[in-house]
């Protein structure tokens, strides 16, 4: 096979950025060029101004370029935790929609769609979010188009939640470039079962009772879904009954049966989870937070989420402030 034109790929990394995500997508690119004799992909890494940039696990990488160094690359990622952002966001943000105008395809691999949405180059588009960052996600861009497939993309944005979907992408780019049989020839080499693409949504976990099984019962399952729809909007065990075409009691009854829990203490669960993630990876005051998953006042949030993690909101958000100046560490990605 003879490649008249390598793609070239960037990799836009900030502090506190995944290392997974970059090696599940730098990899099968580069078992692709093994396969084919040939350089199909070639990469840089890239940082804002061209200094060195640290990862979740607190490695130092050396970048090959600067941000204003970019014109000559097809495709650029960005890698990051939710809260990372541009030293100078005007001339950073300004930067990606300069390169977007002038055809580069621009992507944010989990964490990373987040500064890739506060630079304006996803407006009318839709996100792939990842489960653990949707509730801060939500609450930092409301009018949004959030989605919870592994993959989203057009034919100049991708979007990827994880690692594991980072390695999806980088087996549609090779697809795309070198053909289906080359893709399945990658796959193979890492064992990787299938390729995910679009519409295919995340494994999320489920607030269970240990032991009972990977997968809930329909109705089980049919309950969470509208418990997930309806954080910011409490909805009753009633409603969501009717919603099924069920009785209270059968919803109890199921629940306990496949969670060890109540509903009501499952999708009091699921809330706490939100309420976490608004925590950790926004600056929201706390009775926005409270607001956000249905309290009308500060206090009941701070009971229920004393109970689910041993301390209050505030408390939590400190030690995790305390542990990134302490420790100089990023606040944990995926």
């Amino acid at each position: 096979m003879l490649i008249d034109k390598r793609t070239e790929i960037g990799f836009l990394l900030f502090d506190g950025f995944p290392i997974a995500c970059l090696t599940s997508i730098v990899e099968p690119l580069r078992a692709a060029n093994e396969i084919v004799g040939q350089q199909a992909f070639c990469w840089s890494l890239v940082s804002e101004l061209g200094q060195k940039v640290k990862s979740s696990a607190n490695i130092g990488f050396e970048a090959d370029r600067a941000l204003s160094d970019c014109q000559s690359i097809d495709i650029l990622f960005l890698l990051s935790s939710p809260v990372a952002g541009f030293g100078d966001p005007k001339q950073g943000n300004g930067t990606l929609r300069m390169l977007a105008r002038h055809g580069t395809t621009l992507g944010g691999i989990s964490g990373g769609v987040f500064p890739l949405v506060r630079s304006g180059v996803m407006t009318g588009r839709p996100v792939s979010v990842h489960w653990c960052y949707e509730a801060a996600f939500e609450a930092e861009f409301p009018d949004m188009d959030a989605r919870r497939e592994v993959i989203v993309s057009d034919t100049s944005r991708y979007t990827a939640a994880g690692a594991a979907a980072a390695f999806d992408l980088a087996l549609h780019l090779i697809e795309d470039r070198l053909g289906s049989d080359i893709a399945h020839e990658v796959a193979c080499w890492f064992q990787h079962p299938m390729m995910r693409g679009e519409g295919v949504r995340q494994q999320v976990p489920n607030v269970r009772h240990s032991g009972s099984g990977d997968k809930l019962p329909p109705l089980v399952a049919k309950s969470v879904e509208l418990f997930a729809r309806n954080v910011g909007q409490p909805i009753s065990i009633a409603e969501v009954a009717q919603q099924t075409g069920v009785t209270p009691r059968q919803i109890e009854r199921a629940f306990k049966q496949a969670t060890g829990l109540s509903p009501s203490h499952y999708y009091r669960a699921m809330r706490m989870k939100a309420a976490r993630q608004m925590v950790v990876y926004t600056k929201d005051p706390i009775p926005e937070i409270a607001a956000a998953i249905g309290y009308s006042s500060v206090a009941p949030l701070v009971t229920h989420y004393r109970a689910a993690f041993g301390l209050s909101p505030s408390e939590d958000r400190r030690r995790i402030n305390r542990f990134r100046v302490e420790d100089n560490a990023p606040l944990p990605s995926v």
